[in-house]
């Protein structure tokens, strides 16, 4: 059988498991650091842990448990990674160069079912959920990949938005941001994290309480019922008027600001009348709501859909601007190579059908 990850350990888990086994705390605290400060990738490679330890860590756990498939770096600095798992499927992470700091882009699951019309990522639906320790991982090897190509430089910020859907593998995310954040370790703070979902209301009411401490992002995408089920499906299980509710529990909660992404389709909802509708859905929350607009990137299998013009775009943009809404335009990454999520994905599992 294939050992489980160390990464899967938080570092309470560690410490406790090691106990035990009749090690002391302070050994938890030297094997993290070796994990997430110095980076090993072989428990041999920690020398100065008891041999006692590290053989009782080797005989249980494994450090790395994916590999890298294929690496597309994009002229303006992005780089995608397609990661296989030890069962042999593939996931996608992605390195953006950032004005404040380099950002990763993690999946939480192997395909995706919420079915959204435009989505690459969903192309395939979910077979599994991802393991903490392998989310956590797609942070290690992004990290590596710097050590060995950017000396000095590290991950600064991280998005989970990635392939599927972070609130339905609600607790493998919960202990990822726990590892993440973890002063000992990357210590990534938790406001240069964003979570993003595609409005589980239930999960949204879960996450206020819990206080991960954490950014929250809801793909909504339309201003209305009728348009957001022609393009989201999960919009027929959970409607505008629930995502708002528990939109309010969480901004009351956490006192937070949330994103709201907008990713638009040409002709059919980067209208003015749309923009309006938007503007008048925000409402009262304004101060606490930022609107993300998102230029659809083309999916050959979704070729319903296209990407609106820089024209269209602006007016969308200024109108929210007069109606007194926050407003920003995603900065674009990795435009010449398979920038949509999941679209380096399925190309490849698509050829490995073809060969």
């Amino acid at each position: 059988m294939n050992k489980p990850s160390i990464y899967e350990l938080t570092f309470g888990e560690l410490a406790g498991w090691l106990e035990e086994r009749g090690h002391r705390k302070f050994r938890a605290l030297q094997v993290w650091d070796w994990l997430y400060v110095k980076r090993a990738t072989a428990f041999a490679a920690m020398e100065d842990v008891n041999p006692d330890c590290l053989g009782v860590l080797e005989e249980h756990f494994a450090i790395e448990t994916l590999t890298e498939h294929v690496k597309q770096e994009s002229q303006d600095g992005t780089v995608k990674f397609l990661f296989r798992l030890r069962d042999g499927n593939l996931i996608e992470t992605v390195l953006m160069r950032q004005k404040y700091g380099l950002s990763v882009c993690v999946t939480t699951q192997v395909g995706c079912n919420i079915g959204c019309s435009f989505c690459a990522s969903g192309l395939l639906a979910k077979s599994r959920d991802l393991t903490s320790g392998e989310i956590v991982e797609q942070i290690m090897k992004v990290q590596l990949h710097l050590d060995r190509t950017e000396p000095g430089s590290r991950v600064s910020h991280i998005v989970v938005m990635g392939i599927g859907e972070p609130f339905d593998n609600f607790e493998n995310m919960a202990r990822f941001l726990e590892t993440v954040k973890h002063q000992k370790g990357l210590a990534i703070a938790g406001r240069h994290i964003t979570v993003s979902t595609s409005g589980l209301a239930g999960k949204i009411v879960e996450f206020a309480d819990r206080r991960f401490g954490v950014n929250l992002a809801i793909s909504l995408h339309a201003p209305n019922n009728e348009l957001r089920t022609r393009i989201m499906k999960i919009n027929k299980a959970i409607p505008i008027e629930k995502l708002m509710e528990a939109l309010d529990y969480y901004l009351e909660k956490s006192k937070r600001r949330v994103t709201l992404e907008y990713i638009m389709l040409r002709g059919v909802n980067d209208g003015q009348e749309h923009a309006l509708e938007l503007a008048e859905l925000i409402g009262s929350r304004r101060p606490l709501v930022n609107v993300n607009l998102i230029p659809y990137n083309p999916v050959d299998e979704h070729s319903q859909y296209q990407r609106p013009d820089r024209e269209t775009v602006s007016a969308f943009f200024d109108t929210l601007k007069k109606q007194k809404v926050s407003v920003s335009k995603r900065l674009e990454h990795g435009v010449d190579i398979d920038a949509a999520c999941g679209q380096l994905r399925s190309k490849q599992i698509k050829a490995s059908a073809r060969a």
